[in-house]
């Protein structure tokens, strides 16, 4: 491999150090922070309460998912060899692009996790384009999404449209993202990550002791790398859904095209995990099946959390060119089912 595909060294002592004073501090600000508002006046301080309730929630709801990520991450990097992924990288462009997106079915991590896991997968050989579109089918498609998905709608008309309809949408935006990134050099999608070097050298071989040594290094690594990422797009999400008058989304949802695209600035905003998102989406009973779906597709795949993330881990401009192609694709799909379904 090139320089240009670096990897994650295990963090060094002071480094681990300095990550878990900054954590307690973090975690000593916020319980102070608590203390001050219980003893506080309730009415004067209600939207700061709410401001923290919704950050800390998405940080609860997301960190799993998160850790989940970087243990599958460090997973593919240091257990699984180069092979395996040049020989994918070997098929055609499009059969690369469909089994990258059926392989979203196969794990059952979130938007946040996913992210992650498709930059070591881009690192490790497999076309930037194919390892875009499994980031993107893996949230909405995975087993866990799925059964959501239909206990959230079990009981009602819609459900198999639901169902069926996110898994069959959510393959089909994927693979035209993944299509409009194309053949672009892993170079010019990945940034350079702090704390990097060449990649090692046993790929999945050598002593087993130092192979795990490796892999805790790359968890504790892409863990407070990306959890930095979402921190802050969980405090951006937490501030707009405590100040942004929720009657105004409810006020649109009549109006065609306006509705779509209602719900998918919804879902950026909240933010949600692809894990709970449907059971918020059925709450929307004033909307129309296109427009849940629309919230249900495009949330996973960009939002306030997930653009914090990409600005993280992606080169300039990816955020751009990847929420233009989602919306479009997203946008496009959904108004042909309320065409259809009317």
């Amino acid at each position: 491999m090139s320089a240009a595909q670096p990897d994650l060294i295990p963090l060094a002592p002071q480094g681990r150090m300095a990550s878990w004073r900054t954590l307690l501090m973090i975690t000593a600000a916020l319980i102070t922070g608590a203390l001050v508002l219980r003893a506080a006046d309730p009415d004067r301080v209600a939207w700061i309460q709410n401001l923290l309730l919704v950050f800390s929630s998405l940080l609860i709801e997301a960190l799993p998912f998160v850790l989940l990520g970087a243990l599958v991450s460090a997973a593919i990097e240091v257990f699984v060899p180069a092979s395996a992924f040049e020989r994918l990288a070997r098929l055609p462009r499009g059969m690369q692009l469909p089994a990258a997106a059926m392989a979203g079915m196969a794990f059952p991590v979130c938007e946040c996790g996913s992210v992650p896991v498709a930059r070591r997968l881009a690192a490790k050989g497999l076309s930037p384009g194919a390892a875009i579109t499994f980031m993107l089918a893996a949230p909405v498609v995975n087993p866990v999404v799925v059964a959501s998905t239909f206990i959230a709608y079990r009981g009602r008309d819609t459900l198999w449209a639901m169902v069926l309809g996110r898994v069959g949408l959510g393959l089909i935006v994927a693979i035209a993202v993944g299509w409009v990134i194309g053949n672009v050099r892993r170079a010019d999608l990945l940034r350079p990550m702090p704390d990097h070097a060449d990649p090692d050298h046993d790929h999945g071989t050598g002593p087993a002791e130092t192979r795990w040594k490796r892999y805790a290094g790359h968890v504790a690594g892409d863990f407070l790398f990306m959890g930095k990422f979402l921190m802050a797009g969980a405090l951006a999400a937490a501030a707009l859904q405590t100040f942004i008058p929720q009657s105004i989304i409810g006020s649109v949802a009549n109006l065609p095209i306006v509705s779509l695209i209602a719900m998918m600035t919804l879902a950026f905003l909240l933010s949600l995990c692809s894990e709970s998102d449907a059971f918020v989406a059925a709450s929307f009973v004033q909307f129309g099946v296109g427009s849940q779906l629309a919230f249900l597709v495009f949330g996973p795949m960009v939002d306030m959390k997930l653009g914090a993330l990409y600005v993280g881990t992606f080169s300039r401009g990816f955020l751009r060119t990847i929420t233009i192609a989602i919306a479009a694709a997203t946008l496009v799909a959904t108004l042909w089912i309320e065409v259809l379904i009317g």
